[in-house]
């Protein structure tokens, strides 16, 4: 009785945890809703962060941080408006930031709370450059990407107590198993999956931010050609969250006739 109280209490959550993203127009899982908890909780721990790391401030690499992040989460209004949903960004409270690290990365936390570290500049390169990967960690705030990877991580977790209960009259050894194949099958084959699929997902959308707000598309491939020749490679792509910098490099180059296509049709329709 337990095993499929449980079993259609998950059935329940997928259900009724599902909401249509307005820039990817796709139904997605996501638990969370914008006024609720998630981006209150998001700017908490963004504020915690930067109290806790070192803030670069009055750099001629922290201001091109700042202006572009603004120019992207324009694109974003204007892209919106676009939509037919001119205030789905009113909830989004956009902050850029560099902060001191040797870090090639960036990210962004729901809401629209981003971080550049310093290590990632000399591959940014250039504002075209830093455009790319603004765009790439605004998409991942647009498409709600942060809450669909939580509320994936509940469903896991959900399974694994149904899992949990199924087996609990199996010998431990058998038991130990089955919950190791659980977990390393849900990962590898769900969790891992699903963030390539958003990184995918980030990186198209990013391409069509960073052209509209009026950067060089040309440019997100040179970047992954970059970010490649620092990388070490050699990880199956399987086993990683993010696609192969050959496949993201190959993807940009086929997406940019489409993005400029897409912002110049959204720059027509704000003349009109």
């Amino acid at each position: 009785m337990k095993t499929q109280f449980l079993s259609i209490f998950v059935l329940l959550f997928l259900f009724f945890g599902c909401k249509t993203n307005v820039i990817t127009g796709k139904k997605t899982l996501n638990f969370f809703g914008d006024n609720q908890s998630l981006f209150p909780t998001s700017f908490q721990q963004y504020r915690s962060f930067l109290d806790e790391h070192e803030v670069v401030t009055g750099t001629k690499d922290a201001s091109a941080v700042a202006r572009i992040g603004n120019d992207i989460a324009n694109a974003a209004a204007l892209y919106y408006a676009y939509l037919g949903t001119p205030n789905g960004l009113d909830n989004y409270a956009w902050e850029y930031n560099l902060v001191k690290s040797e870090q090639v990365n960036a990210w962004c936390m729901p809401g629209g709370k981003i971080v550049f570290y310093t290590g990632i500049m000399p591959v940014a390169k250039n504002p075209d450059g830093i455009a790319a990967i603004m765009g790439h960690e605004v998409a991942h705030a647009l498409a709600d990407h942060g809450a669909q990877r939580m509320s994936l991580g509940i469903v896991q977790q959900a399974g694994g107590l149904v899992t949990a209960q199924a087996t609990k009259k199996e010998d431990e050894r058998k038991r130990q198993q089955i919950m190791m194949a659980y977990g390393i099958g849900t990962t590898v084959g769900g969790m891992l999956p699903f963030s390539r699929k958003h990184e995918t997902e980030a990186d198209k959308i990013g391409l069509t931010l960073m052209t509209l707000a009026g950067y060089n598309p040309e440019e997100a491939p040179k970047l992954w050609e970059r970010m490649k020749a620092q990388s070490k490679g050699g990880v199956p792509e399987f086993l990683i969250s993010h696609p192969s910098e050959e496949r993201r490099i190959a993807n940009l180059q086929e997406w940019i006739p489409q993005a400029k296509a897409i912002a110049d049709e959204i720059k027509l329709t704000q003349k009109k």
